[in-house]
C-alpha cells in the first residue's frame, strides 16, 4: 500500500530549501523559529538557558546540546529534517563571537547560511524608517537608531533581564530560578513592580543617554523584558520619547534573523 505520509514527509524535505530559520541564541533564552516560503511563522519553540553572556558564548557544548534539542522537538512536529538556518548577532561584538554563534548552529546541525546583526534583523520585522530599536535582552540593553530605514548607531550596556530577577531574588529572598519564573508571570507584574521600578530607571538612563543627539521621535522595545509590564511608559518619562512594545516582542528579533535565511 502506497504510503502516504511518507510521500508527504518527502515533499516537505524537498520543500525545506523554500522554508527560511532562525536561531536567536540569547542570553536568557534561545529561540528557534521556522518560517515558510512567504515568510509567515510555521514552527517553533524556546528555551530559558544561561549558555550565552552579554552576546558572548559562555558554554559552547551546552549552547549546541541544547539547539540540538529544539532542533529536533521542531522537526518531529513539521515532520521533516531543518537542513539550513540563520543567526544573529548583538551590535559591537567581535567578529571571533560572530562566528562562535554560527559555529554553535552549525554543530547543532545546520548549514548557517546567514549571519545578520539583531537591530537589522529587529527591523526586517517592525520596518522602522525612522526611531530607535531597544532591544533588553537578558544582560543587557542594545540601542539602534535608524534614519531612512537604515542602522547608523549602536550601543549595549549591560542591564537587562537578568538584573530584573537578581533585584526580585534579593527583595524576597528567594532563589534566582524562582524569581525568574515570577517576573515572567504577568499576575505577579502589579506586586513585583516597585521593586524593579529603578531598574527600568538604569534601562531608561540607557537609552535616553544613547538617542540624545539624535533626533528621535519612537522607540520601539524588543527583547523578552519588554513584556514586563510598565518598562514602555517608564523609558517613555526617562526619555521624553513614544515608547512602543511590539505584538510579543521576545519574538520579533528571531523572527527577523529567520527571514535572512535565504
Amino acid at each position: 500500500m502506497h504510503d502516504v505520509r511518507a510521500t508527504n514527509r518527502r515533499e516537505a524535505y524537498r520543500g525545506d530549501a523554500l522554508l527560511r530559520v532562525g536561531v536567536d541564541l540569547g542570553t536568557a533564552y534561545t529561540v528557534l523559529i521556522v518560517l515558510d516560503e512567504n515568510a509567515q511563522p510555521l514552527a517553533g519553540t524556546y528555551r530559558f538557558a544561561n549558555v550565552v553572556r552579554d552576546g558572548l558564548v559562555v558554554d559552547f557544548i551546552g549552547a549546541i546540546d541544547l539547539l540540538r534539542e529544539l532542533k529536533s522537538q521542531v522537526e518531529s512536529r513539521l515532520g521533516f529534517r531543518l537542513t539550513h538556518a540563520a543567526t544573529g548577532f548583538p551590535p559591537g561584538v567581535p567578529l571571533a563571537e560572530v562566528r562562535a554563534t554560527a559555529n554553535v548552529v552549525r554543530a547543532a546541525g545546520f548549514d548557517c547560511r546567514a549571519e545578520i546583526d539583531e537591530p537589522t534583523a529587529a527591523n526586517a520585522v517592525l520596518q522602522i524608517r525612522d526611531g530607535a530599536i531597544v532591544d533588553v535582552g537578558g544582560g543587557t540593553t542594545g540601542i539602534a537608531i535608524l534614519q531612512e530605514g537604515k542602522v547608523i548607531y549602536t550601543a549595549d550596556e549591560a542591564t537587562g533581564g537578568t538584573h530584573f530577577s537578581l533585584v526580585i531574588a534579593g527583595a524576597l529572598n528567594i532563589a534566582f530560578e524562582e524569581a525568574e519564573k515570577l517576573k515572567t508571570n504577568p499576575r505577579e507584574h502589579d506586586r513585583l513592580y516597585p521593586l524593579i521600578r529603578p531598574v527600568m530607571e538604569k534601562v531608561g538612563s540607557i537609552v535616553a543617554r544613547h538617542i540624545y543627539s539624535h533626533n528621535v521621535q519612537s522607540i520601539y522595545m524588543v527583547g523578552g523584558t519588554s513584556n514586563f509590564k510598565g518598562i514602555a511608559q517608564v523609558v517613555e518619562e526617562m526619555t521624553g520619547v513614544k515608547t512602543i512594545v511590539p505584538v510579543e516582542p521576545l519574538f520579533v528579533t528571531p523572527l527577523g534573523i529567520a527571514m535572512a535565511d535565504r
